[in-house]
């Protein structure tokens, strides 16, 4: 039977993902909206946004955090572009964004010594292959496939190249092991629900002593710069960004840290997050209708849930059809207004995908459960 009761809130997309709960336009009030970036009370926003990050998220007092242009693409871009060719390089990729990464540094970078370890969608590469004697870049949650490394065991202490880290779905919901990590990026947008645009950068001294000592051998737009004279620009990792940043996503930004806080800072997050997944797990444990894509339980990501429709009525579909099935469960519970935007990724296997960070509430996903249960079946029907 259609359900009676819908989610008290529908967003479920995976970026830019839903608000904090309670949140309004009443929440950007203190934005100093026409006031420069550079001015004292600009650069204390920022700095206060940068200092907040650190502390909320455990960050070594030696780590360096900063503001930078393009979101996560942005800085994980401007990583790539200033780090990498020091030494060889592993890329790692099992879903869409980390396969953007390779492409980037074959086609565009075209360095010479690159190894590329990938595996379909819904399973990880063999870890272990890592040399730690290169640099490795990684996405710690795969935001398209919906499977996370389940930890950071496989990289080495004693490692001589850098771990390169695209944590945007990871970072405020997952444990990441700093002293294992480098160079870590994400964007306002995913776990904090954040404005997006912006992207923070966070170095390891490894990281600042690799971008002091090595030159690329290639040009460097100049937001993909990090030093000077040889030096690490620190104005960046100060609140003196290097373009122009939006001051209301700032105070956004610094709203969405203000209820991490509230709610018990990151543990508190990861915990909220872990509660959704709950939610769903147990619903893939009964349903015969849906399964997680990641095949491997410890990769099941608590953020980008990806699922596969399992009924037998779409299984026994064409590719093509699934597909097209796929996008009118998607389109049913929009129009019903009970779920926006859970369709799987363009990239990957015909299915959905459900966002359980830790600014979506527990009960709505408890809500959501019936509805998409009730749409296969008015798909089958149709």
């Amino acid at each position: 039977m259609k359900p009676e009761v819908k989610p008290a809130n529908p967003l479920f997309s995976s970026g830019p993902c839903a608000k904090r709960p309670g949140w309004t336009l009443d929440s950007l009030k203190d934005a100093p909206l026409g006031r420069s970036h550079r001015a004292k009370i600009g650069k204390s926003k920022l700095k206060q946004a940068i200092d907040r990050t650190a502390e909320i998220l455990g960050v070594p007092a030696d780590y360096k955090v900063g503001i930078v242009p393009g979101s996560d693409t942005g800085a994980v871009e401007m990583a790539l572009w200033s780090m990498l060719g020091a030494r060889g390089v592993d890329m790692l990729a099992w879903e869409s964004f980390g396969s953007g990464w390779v492409t980037d540094v074959t086609k565009q970078l075209k360095l010479d010594d690159v190894r590329i370890m990938e595996a379909p969608y819904g399973e990880l590469p063999d870890l272990s292959k890592v040399d730690p004697a290169r640099d490795v870049v990684f996405t710690w949650n795969g935001t398209t496939s919906g499977v996370k490394v389940p930890n950071g065991d496989w990289i080495s202490d004693d490692r001589a190249g850098l771990t390169i880290c695209d944590a945007t779905s990871a970072a405020f919901a997952m444990d990441l092991p700093w002293e294992k990590l480098d160079v870590v990026t994400f964007s306002w947008q995913k776990v904090l629900g954040g404005e997006g645009a912006h992207g923070v950068i966070i170095l390891s001294p490894r990281a600042v002593e690799r971008l002091e000592s090595f030159t690329p051998n290639r040009p460097l737009p100049k937001i993909f710069r990090l030093t000077k004279g040889g030096k690490l620009i620190d104005g960046i990792f100060t609140g003196a960004t290097i373009n122009t940043p939006s001051m209301l996503c700032v105070e956004d930004y610094l709203d969405a840290l203000n209820w991490a806080e509230s709610v018990g800072g990151l543990q508190g997050m990861i915990k909220r997050s872990e509660a959704n997944l709950a939610v769903l797990r147990a619903w893939v444990e009964k349903s015969d209708n849906v399964a997680f894509l990641a095949k491997d339980p410890a990769t099941v990501s608590n953020t980008s849930v990806c699922l596969n429709i399992t009924a037998p009525w779409f299984t026994a579909l064409s590719e093509d059809d699934q597909a097209a099935a796929a996008k009118k469960v998607v389109a049913l519970l929009d129009d019903e207004g009970a779920a926006y935007d859970i369709g799987a990724y363009r990239d990957a296997p015909a299915g959905l995908r459900i966002w359980a960070g830790s600014t979506i509430e527990t009960a709505d996903l408890e809500k959501l459960v019936p509805w998409v249960e009730w749409a296969l079946e008015e798909v089958k029907a149709s």
